[in-house]
């Protein structure tokens, strides 16, 4: 099928998924689970659900055994956005077009959506069906915990916390983004890769193809934040440059953000060439992602 009705078919796949792993709206406590549906459901490109599915096509994996680490790293990805809109952090008001969590349902509430979504990602990944061999399961619960704590995902929000209102040189900049961005968009690629039993090589492979796609998205997403307005993006333009962040905007200016997005995409797709035609849908994802315009 063509890339736009594959990449469909997966988000609605992926909504059905997550549906199914929350707890009912109707089940006490009943505020937390009706904010964590609120949270999850109904917005969103699935841009990390997708990497794993298009790396489980790499080698032909079936998609029920890509539910599970998909809805896993989304699960991740939705409670960082709920923590990262709170008055603590970024403190924002809108997301995927609608009021944060935290406006709607009050802080201490979204507090626990992040912690409650946090735990239920590791107790989807957990059940049986995501790897052919348990020991292969047990790296995948691994690496989602690494990709999302002091070392990746948490750790990088701790950099750009402490980088407002200074000045990041480039490699400061990238590594604080390989953490923050980057390490669920890795995990993503090698889960999806890992649930269809690749080895050592093809990991490593795609772990540097993922690596260059993070920084990807990341230059998009400061080039979006600088140029397309709230309507477009769905949450508030501009919040970067009002919090005085450092992006790769503010660093090198939006002309040589833009060349950087073309050489990083380059990379991304050179890194696949060896993979041929299985690569097909992550060659067509890159494209997607340094091409977005919301």
């Amino acid at each position: 099928m063509d890339f736009k009705t594959w990449m469909a078919e997966v988000q609605a796949r992926t909504e059905r998924a997550l549906e199914l792993s929350l707890p009912a709206a109707t089940l006490a406590p009943r505020r937390l689970h009706e904010a964590m549906r609120y949270a999850v459901l109904g917005g969103g490109k699935r841009v990390r659900p997708l990497l794993c599915h298009a790396a489980g096509a790499v080698f032909a994996t079936p998609a029920d055994r890509l539910d599970a680490p998909a809805c896993a790293v989304e699960l991740i990805h939705a409670y960082s956005l709920v923590h990262d809109d709170l008055p603590c952090m970024d403190d924002d008001v809108l997301r995927r077009g609608k009021p944060t969590c935290h406006v709607e349902f009050g802080e201490a509430t979204a507090l626990l959506v992040g912690d409650a979504l946090q735990a239920q990602a590791f107790e989807v990944l957990a059940r049986p069906g995501p790897a052919a061999d348990p020991a292969r399961q047990v790296a995948m619960l691994a690496m989602l915990a690494q990709a999302a704590g002091s070392l990746g995902m948490a750790g990088g929000q701790a950099v750009d916390l402490d980088s407002v209102g200074k000045s990041l040189d480039l490699p400061d900049l990238e590594f604080m983004h390989l953490r923050k961005t980057g390490a669920l968009i890795r995990a993503s690629v090698l889960l999806g890769a890992h649930a269809g039993g690749a080895d050592a090589p093809a990991l490593e492979r795609l772990a540097h193809f993922a690596n260059r796609v993070g920084l990807l998205f990341q230059v998009v997403d400061d080039i979006l934040d600088a140029t397309a307005d709230t309507t477009t993006l769905g949450k508030t333009a501009g919040k970067d440059a009002a919090h005085d962040k450092p992006t790769y905007v503010s660093i090198l200016g939006l002309v040589r953000a833009r060349e950087l997005a073309g050489e990083l995409r380059e990379e991304a797709l050179a890194t696949l060439e060896p993979f041929g035609a299985a690569g097909g849908r992550l060659t067509e994802l890159t494209r997607y992602i340094a091409e977005r315009s919301f």
